[in-house]
Parts: C-alpha cells; sequence; structure tokens
C-alpha cells in the first residue's frame, strides 16, 4: 500500500530529490508549502498537490486529511525547509502523528535533539535523518576496507569540498550562521558524518581559519588525523576544475590515496527512503556525534592566522 507525504520546502534546492524518491519509491505527495511560489518542478512528479504560501493553511489542511477517510492519513512529512526551521517541523511532524524525515543538519544545536527523542518517543513515531554518503557505494568500501584491517593503524585524511556560491548566497538564509549554521553544518556536515562513522569518534577539534565563506581546520579521530577545508569561494576550485567548468571541488585522500567519489549522488535520496520504507533509516542517535562536532567548530576559537590561497592535496 502506498504512502502519503507531504512536503515542506518545496522551493529549495534539494527538494526535487525528495520528489523524485517519493515519486520512485510509488508513494503519493499529497500536500506541499513553501512561502515561495517558484514550485513548478512539482509537474515534474505529480499533477494533483495541494500547494500552500502560508503554513498555517497547510497546517490546518493535514489536520483536515488526518480526520477524513483512513486512506488521506498523512503518514511522512517531509522537510527541506531552512536549518533553523528543521526542529520546529519535525515537531510538526510528530504532532500530527507522522514521521519525519529531515533534510541535514537534524538541528543546530545538540540539546535539541534530547527534547526531540523525547517527543519521538511520546508520540510513537519516527525522526529520520538524511545521511546519504552512508549509502553511497565507494563510501560503504571504504568503511569496510577500515574495518577489515587487523591493526590499530592511525590514518591520514585530507578532506577539501569547495562548491562555489554567487553572492546571492550571502544575501540567504545560508549566509546567516544564526539560520543555517554556518559554512561547516551548511556543507560540511555530510562529511564530518561520514569521517566520524568510518574512523571513529572525536578525540579533538581545531579551527585555523574561519571566515564568512570559508574554513579550515585539523580533526582528531580515534583512527584518523584529518586536515578538512571547507570553501564556498570560486578561486579556491583546483585548475583542473576550472579548465573543466566544473564548479565544485570534492577530494578526500587516505593515507595520500584519492577516494574517488565523485559520482553517484543523484540517486541518493532515493535510496534514503528505500532504506526508511523497509524500517531501516537513520535517526536522532545516528547524527548526534556529527550535531555536535558541527557545534564545537562554530565555537571553537580560531587560531590567529591569516589565510592565504588554499594549495589543493594534489599538488602538494
Amino acid at each position: 500500500m502506498s504512502k502519503n507525504f507531504v512536503l515542506i520546502g518545496a522551493a529549495g534546492y534539494i527538494a526535487p530529490r525528495h520528489m523524485k524518491a517519493i515519486k520512485d519509491s510509488g508513494n503519493k505527495l499529497v500536500a506541499a508549502v513553501d512561502p515561495h511560489d517558484s514550485v513548478g518542478i512539482l509537474d515534474r512528479y505529480f499533477y494533483d498537490v495541494d500547494f500552500f504560501k502560508e503554513f498555517e493553511r497547510f497546517d490546518r489542511h493535514v489536520e483536515k486529511l488526518n480526520r477524513s477517510d483512513p486512506q488521506n492519513r498523512v503518514h511522512y512529512v517531509s522537510i527541506c525547509s531552512p536549518n533553523y526551521l528543521h526542529d520546529a517541523h519535525i515537531r510538526f511532524a510528530l504532532r500530527v502523528g507522522a514521521d519525519a524525515i529531515c533534510e541535514k543538519p537534524l538541528v543546530l544545536n545538540p540539546w535539541n535533539l534530547e527534547a526531540l527523542q523525547e517527543l519521538e518517543e511520546e508520540s510513537g513515531n519516527s525522526v529520520y535523518t538524511v545521511l546519504q554518503l552512508r549509502l553511497h557505494p565507494d563510501i560503504v568500501a571504504l568503511k569496510k576496507r577500515i574495518e577489515s584491517e587487523k591493526s590499530d593503524k592511525k590514518h591520514k585524511i585530507d578532506l577539501a569540498y569547495i562548491t562555489s556560491r554567487g553572492k546571492w548566497y550571502h544575501f540567504s538564509w545560508k549566509g546567516d550562521q544564526a539560520r543555517s549554521g554556518g559554512v561547516a553544518t551548511n556543507i560540511g556536515i555530510h562529511f564530518f558524518d561520514m569521517l566520524i562513522w568510518i574512523f571513529g569518534s572525536v578525540k579533538e577539534v581545531d579551527v585555523e581559519y574561519s571566515s564568512f565563506n570559508k574554513i579550515k581546520g585539523r580533526l582528531e579521530l580515534e583512527r584518523a588525523s584529518v586536515e578538512w577545508f571547507l570553501s564556498l569561494d570560486r578561486a579556491d576550485l583546483p585548475p583542473q576544475s576550472i579548465a573543466t567548468g566544473k564548479p565544485t571541488f570534492r577530494s578526500i585522500r587516505v593515507d595520500g590515496e584519492e577516494i574517488e567519489f565523485s559520482g553517484g549522488f543523484t540517486d541518493l535520496h532515493n535510496r534514503v527512503y528505500e532504506d526508511i520504507l523497509a524500517g531501516n533509516g537513520f535517526g536522532i542517535p545516528a547524527c548526534r556525534p556529527s550535531i555536535q562536532l558541527v557545534h564545537d567548530i562554530r565555537h571553537c576559537k580560531t587560531e590567529s592566522r591569516k589565510f592565504h590561497q588554499w594549495q589543493p592535496f594534489l599538488n602538494r
């Protein structure tokens, strides 16, 4: 039997991946909400979605669905809203008796997780987060390789993620640290979660440089020392990316060996949904370590160093 979904944040960048996952899994999107009405993308996946610009009217509609024919009941709320609203929208999902599937980061502050876990237990419904890199075949293979090692070797990791963003980014909620969590939270949390998942818990974190559009630091994990760099500045792209017109550069090097995982990103949300619908999925405990880490990075005292042009790890 297909499930009924509603979606919060239909006009956002990541929302189409959720729409596709809902459709491809054989389920139905019955309603969506966004204060912006540039949501024609809905027609690519569903033609009969009730759309609302005001959350209050959306809330009322969901209540009406739940009180009408049992076949209309909302089973899942997919949350693609700005980061600082995730906590409130997860609470909405639990209040209306639905499971929540929420984009990263689940919340901005680790203490919010405790309250959500209590509400989850009281409601009997579940909160799932999107940690899609844990389902990427190349990342899964790396985890298996590390787990199969006989020694307690500490690995050397170089992580770089540069994704070009124009001036608009800094005028949107994404450029406001209070609402997005800043660069490390907004674009780095998946990578930090992946590293913790593979190499163990955080022992020490240090931020060497931090600005509105880039951040650099070091991280000690149980089985790895990590040097990481995250940037929204196109000037930080390595020459090979600029030459080929690619706006994004991802690199993870383990003991000097490049781990290639640039492909296979577009269908990972489908895998996330399949996992959840099969009774699995990643819940609150899974995301707790990375939420704590990015919180610590935001509040870490930055060393007094000027930032010089980043030198790609490949050129060292």
